[in-house]
């Protein structure tokens, strides 16, 4: 049995149906039942439970072979670090009831970081609470700039004629699409040969700027001299906000690009065969951002 956190998830969902696939009994978590309908549709043995619930999790983690660990988002929450905290000890707490002696987690580029990395610092704590779990073999997967959080880009584009951010146009990100932080996750649990604790970076397909971005988009979109521009703070949390973004998450998002602009958040590992992806940025517009834009250009 594996059990898989944020199985409706980008990620964890990923995982899910591939440990299925093979043919593993998974058991996924999920906040809301209605979520994990498709998952149970596909053999899935859902769990309705919060990750700060650690009674519930740690009866969901009893004979697990390995697990999947990943700190959902929550907008609702008004000290986001706080909760990811909350959560961190919740599951860990319950990995060690439980005795699970193998579990992966998502974490981030820039997690050896102590400080200075808005919400990535959450993760480095996640990895050095899990790290002292006494038996526990616990791989991190620490993945790079999400391509999703581009989508936030469509109601910019549609409303301003522009990509707008607050990390610099011209700074390589190492871009990963989440289905493959996913695909990663499932194959290190089927193979569960990673020992003590690790990290190991995922860096995309490849490094590519944010004006590099907004060219791929403005090609898919019809837009092509579609550009990025990168406000001062102020302009950015403003906009952030107006959009609906809490005040706190907002805040850790500019401290996260300030972070990636300085260079203070970076990968580690020179990119290689094993921390690159498969799925381009041109793959993902494609299959990604252009449908959500079409159909986000009708309902508007």
């Amino acid at each position: 049995m594996y059990v898989i956190t944020g199985a409706a998830g980008n990620t964890g969902g990923v995982v899910a149906n591939r440990l299925l696939a093979a043919g593993k009994r998974v058991r996924g978590i999920g906040r809301n039942p209605d979520h994990l309908q498709r998952f149970a549709q596909e053999g899935g043995v859902p769990f309705v439970a919060d990750l700060t619930n650690t009674e519930k999790l740690s009866a969901a983690f009893a004979g697990a072979e390995g697990v999947y660990v990943m700190i959902p988002p929550d907008p609702s929450v008004s000290d986001f670090r706080a909760y990811q905290n909350t959560v961190t000890e919740s599951v860990a707490t319950a990995l060690e009831r439980s005795g699970v002696n193998h579990a992966v987690t998502l974490s981030s580029i820039g997690a050896d970081k102590t400080d200075g990395t808005g919400p990535v610092v959450g993760l480095h704590q996640m990895e050095e609470r899990l790290n002292r779990i006494n038996g526990l073999n616990v791989l991190h997967l620490r993945a790079g700039y999400f391509m999703e959080n581009t989508l936030m880009q469509i109601a910019l584009i549609q409303k301003q004629g522009m990509a707008v951010g607050s990390v610099r146009p011209e700074l390589k990100l190492p871009m990963i699409a989440t289905r493959d932080i996913g695909e990663a996750a499932a194959d290190a649990l089927m193979k569960l040969n990673f020992r003590s604790h690790q990290t190991r970076e995922l860096q995309g397909q490849r490094d590519i700027t944010m004006a590099e971005a907004a060219l791929i988009i403005g090609k898919a979109v019809g837009k092509p001299e579609l550009k990025y521009v990168q406000p001062p703070d102020p302009q950015v949390r403003a906009a952030m906000q107006q959009m609906g973004m809490p005040a706190d998450i907002v805040r850790l998002i500019l401290e996260m690009a300030a972070a990636l602009n300085s260079g203070h958040m970076k990968p580690l590992e020179a990119r290689d065969s094993r921390n690159s992806t498969p799925t381009s940025y041109e793959t993902f517009v494609q299959q990604e951002f252009l449908p959500r834009y079409k159909s986000s250009k009708i309902a508007a």
